[in-house]
């Protein structure tokens, strides 16, 4: 017997729209899905461009038409951190070494390094930056700059590669005679007044500047020891100026040269350390070109500056308030000796007993500031001053003489260190007046903080 066909019934309309009810659904799902992959990537996209390319390159500072980027910025301070760590690790080495009270520096580097200390740092960092681009604009008003080669020359020599051979020194110096005093002088005070610093090296207008603070490119940073200091944190940066940090290669007393070979390998290395911070090749040779025109525009605004200056030689006494100063005044007037009234009454253990001698200085050298000179300056030889208040207390100045006198090799160089960091003022502040330096403050939540004590971005 034949099998019996099977019989197919047509689908119901309700059946066909439930099975197009399902591929809709189906449809939206994946369309949903597909969506949702969609916004994911591309909310990664933006998030890798925002901080990959958008974030480094947004404007922290504008100067002129000159600007400086987030990244720069992050590099910069992330190659203070490191020197502050580098300089750290050297006090922590006298304190156990030497036996030396380094706790206020070390204290104060560590404010530095944390969070209540950036800011501070990031603000020391801006401003830094602010000044390297506003000597570098105002380098290039005056037809100065530096030339690849020149940047070239100067890293060869920084790891004492010489392909054309070391050069050698050229400077002689010679004798610095310093007046004998005189007898006006004599017929004032009887006491051998303090010459000053006893270098008998000439200032020659050859001479070398030195550019202190520097940045170092090996970042081993050799602190200036100063146990006495107590660390304040402030927002407001400890000097006026800062200059321009850059690669300056720390003084080794026995430097051989080194190969082609040992360069390109030292010079690879460094370049490897300083990309750990945010620094690209370009950035590098960026710092050796500003210590190369920094040194140049020294010595085009220091040209002028005389190696002879105005000085002035004073004693004083030094009282705790105006009624103790008036007091030995009205002493001083009725005709008691200066020197014996100094070291009866002055505060200043350090001049009390040599009639209060402090010698020659000129009106920058001043250890008492801008008021005690300008009164010490004022006065003819023999005369006396009304007292005199400084943030050390109350002072009656004598001037025993005044006359130009022959600076000594390092009073020289700081003659022009205090004149070029003086322009370097004049040329940010005459900036800010003329609306050419802006600031977005965004940086503020944008400070590094590493690398940190416990690890350091280049070995120290």
């Amino acid at each position: 017997m034949a099998p019996r066909p099977i019989k197919r019934s047509s689908p119901s309309r309700k059946h066909i729209a439930r099975l197009e009810r399902e591929r809709r659904q189906s449809r939206w799902i994946v369309g949903i899905a597909a969506a949702v992959v969609v916004v994911v990537f591309a909310l990664f996209g933006y998030w890798y461009l925002n901080e990959k390319f958008i974030q480094p390159n947004k404007t922290v500072a504008r100067i002129g038409a000159d600007k400086i980027t987030l990244a720069q910025f992050q590099a910069r301070v992330r190659l203070q951190r490191n020197q502050l760590i580098g300089q750290y690790n050297l006090y922590e080495q006298y304190a156990q070494m030497l036996g030396m009270d380094l706790s206020s520096q070390l204290q104060q580097i560590q404010y530095q390094l944390s969070g209540l200390g950036a800011q501070d740092l990031g603000q020391e960092a801006l401003d830094q930056m602010i000044d390297e681009v506003l000597l570098l604009q105002q380098a290039a008003k005056e037809g100065i700059g530096a030339s690849d080669q020149e940047v070239q020359d100067r890293l060869q020599a920084f790891y004492n590669y010489y392909p054309e051979g070391e050069p050698t020194a050229t400077v002689t110096p010679t004798e610095v005679t310093l007046p004998t005093i005189s007898p006006a002088e004599a017929a004032i005070v009887t006491i051998t007044p303090t010459p000053g610093p006893t270098n008998t090296a000439a200032p020659t207008a050859t001479s070398t500047p030195t550019v202190t603070p520097t940045l170092n490119l090996t970042t081993t940073a050799t602190p200036t020891l100063k146990p006495t200091v107590t660390p304040e944190p402030s927002a407001t940066p400890s000097t006026a100026f800062t200059s321009t940090p850059v690669p300056t290669k720390t003084p080794q007393p026995t430097a051989t040269p080194v190969s082609k070979e040992g360069y390109e390998a030292s010079l690879a290395e460094s370049l490897s350390n300083f990309k750990k911070l945010g620094f690209s090749e370009a950035d590098y040779r960026h710092l050796v070109l500003l210590e190369i025109v920094r040194t140049k525009m020294f010595d085009f605004v220091t040209r002028d500056i005389q190696a002879v200056e105005d000085q002035v030689w004073a004693r004083h006494i030094l009282l705790a308030d105006e009624a103790a100063a008036q007091s030995v005044y009205d002493k001083l007037t009725d005709g008691a000796d200066f020197g014996a009234l100094a070291a009866e009454f002055s505060t200043d253990a350090g001049t009390k007993d040599n009639g209060g001698d402090l010698g020659w200085f000129g009106k920058d050298q001043s250890a008492f500031g801008a008021a005690f000179a300008d009164a010490a300056f004022a006065l003819q030889p023999g005369e006396y001053s009304q007292p005199v208040q400084t943030p050390g207390g109350w002072h009656i100045i004598q001037a025993i003489g005044h006359e130009m006198r022959p600076l000594t090799a390092d009073q020289f160089d700081q003659a022009k260190q205090n004149a070029f960091a003086r322009w370097m003022e004049d040329l940010r502040a005459n900036a800010e007046a003329d609306g050419l330096i802006e600031t977005f403050d965004f940086w503020k939540n944008a400070v590094p903080m590493d690398p940190d004590l416990q690890s350091s971005a280049i070995p120290q």
